[in-house]
């Protein structure tokens, strides 16, 4: 990801040199016996990175590591099945594992949604009010259908609509009967029955109860409030390091007594970039560009796009309007965890500029209007997946406005929950469940899948994944101080 000198002006290599970095972490993953004997996420942490240094170096991890990992991961276990202060997700998660029926109440409840509004809609196109219902014959059990309907009572709703079609034996209605036959004979209806008959069972009141000790349910208005509050932070950490960004750009265009230097937000990557874009980052959130000085180019037919940007090649000239340079893109984040987590994503942007033509000129839309990129520029910043967490060059910063964690979590939440989620972490917390007996080395098959599996590769990874995620991030104040702190007169 390091970006050439001659695309990165000097202030702009003091401040990336200089500005403090309070996230960062060592370069392996280390703690003290006291901490690791205190923490068996720490501990997990530390015996994985420990073997991917081992593989890294083209050795087997000895028995010593399995036997940290094991009993890390049966600690890490035991704390999260707790009752008082357990992880009520994970327990929630054993309970499926455990409980057929509760698996499938599970299973029945992430497609009730959908599965509710269609046996609505079905109820509504038969007897809902304001469809002539009262003039239609029978009308008060009509009435009755929809307001099971309304109210979720679905063993209800069967029972009457059984009822309802006897009655029109007697008083003959054909689109009452094909409607009738319709909700009957829905499958969701009869999912919604089970569903309704599963949530009275001890054991799936249980699974609810965890589940609503573990945070606001998917969709729930508590769950829009969080959502939007967190919406909320990272719309102001995004505009405090766009400020920043403005600050660095009228420093930079001082220094050179020139309008080369702006900034933009929320830029979106134009389709025209060739590559994948599955799971990359497409939009950035705030970069600073620097206007790129003409170029000669061979005289020729130049192919415009709708955007006004120009197709350079070896027989072609696009000059129309601005071209412009990446110098840094800056990412904002309202926690310091989520850097790690976003990071394979930013990657993936990353090398989807990177496979830009160098010959192109692309059209990027942002808050500011469009922007015409070189694509000579974009190249530069191709991601080494490889590269030194130490490389303070690189041009591309995470931002927040979080004060610096005294002891990082050196394990992800995302590599925890795969940890405990393996089948034989499963398993495992069964039979403590259970009261039955339990080795910790019946864990070991999640050691080998540590060390084999492709699907393992990020948590065998996640430490340096963390690491160089953290060594981009700064407080946004650290960003603007850095920048303040640049000469006036270089």
């Amino acid at each position: 990801m390091s970006c050439p000198p001659s695309l990165r002006p000097a202030l702009l290599g003091q401040v990336l040199r200089t500005v403090a970095r309070p996230y960062r972490v060592a370069a392996m993953a280390t703690a003290s016996a006291e901490t690791l004997e205190a923490n068996p996420a720490t501990m997990l942490a530390v015996a994985i990175d420990r073997a991917r240094a081992a593989q890294a170096q083209g050795d087997a991890p000895d028995t010593a590591q399995q036997h940290l990992f094991v009993q890390a991961l049966s600690r890490l276990i035991r704390d999260a099945m707790r009752a008082e202060r357990g992880d009520p997700a994970f327990q929630a998660m054993v309970l499926r594992h455990r409980v057929a029926h509760v698996r499938e109440y599970a299973s029945l409840s992430a497609h009730a949604d959908s599965d509710r509004r269609r046996v609505r809609s079905i109820v509504d196109a038969v007897a809902h009010p304001g469809k002539g219902r009262e003039t239609a014959p029978l009308p008060a059990p009509l009435a009755r259908l929809h307001e099971f309907a309304s109210s979720a009572s679905w063993t209800a709703l069967a029972a009457a609509a059984r009822q309802l079609t006897l009655a029109t034996d007697t008083v003959p209605d054909a689109r009452l009967q094909r409607g009738l036959a319709r909700l009957l004979d829905n499958p969701a209806l009869q999912r919604l029955q089970r569903l309704e008959a599963l949530a009275s069972d001890d054991l799936v009141r249980q699974h609810r109860a965890l589940l609503d000790r573990n945070g606001p349910r998917a969709g729930s208005a508590a769950a829009v409030e969080q959502g939007r509050t967190t919406q909320q932070r990272g719309a102001a950490v995004e505009a405090s390091a766009a400020q920043a960004l403005h600050m660095l750009a009228r420093r930079l265009n001082a220094a050179q007594a020139a309008d080369a230097y702006r900034v933009v937000t929320s830029m979106c990557v134009p389709a025209s970039i060739p590559g994948s874009a599955d799971r990359a980052k497409t939009e950035w959130d705030a970069v600073l560009l620097r206007r790129a000085a003409p170029i000669a180019r061979m005289p020729g037919p130049v192919a415009q796009t709708a955007d006004g940007c120009g197709t350079a090649s070896a027989a072609g000239n696009a000059d129309a309007g601005a071209e412009w340079d990446v110098c840094l893109l800056v990412e904002a984040k309202a926690s310091i965890d989520a850097a790690a987590t976003d990071f394979p994503r930013l990657l993936r942007g990353l090398r989807l500029l990177a496979g830009a033509d160098a010959n192109t000129l692309y059209p990027f839309t942002t808050q500011q209007g469009v922007v015409c990129l070189r694509g000579a520029s974009l190249r530069t910043l191709d991601a080494d997946t490889d590269a030194d967490a130490d490389d303070i060059g690189t041009p591309v910063l995470y931002c927040c406005d979080v004060p610096a964690d005294a002891a990082p979590r050196l394990l992800s939440a995302a590599s925890r929950m795969q940890l405990l989620s393996a089948p034989a972490s499963l398993e495992y917390a069964s039979r403590l469940a259970r009261n039955q007996p339990v080795d910790a080395l019946q864990l070991a098959p999640v050691w080998q899948a540590l060390l084999s599996s492709p699907r393992w590769h990020a948590v065998l990874h996640q430490y340096q994944t963390l690491r160089r995620a953290r060594a981009l991030m700064v407080h946004v104040a650290d960003l603007a101080a850095a920048i303040d702190a640049l000469p006036v007169d270089p």
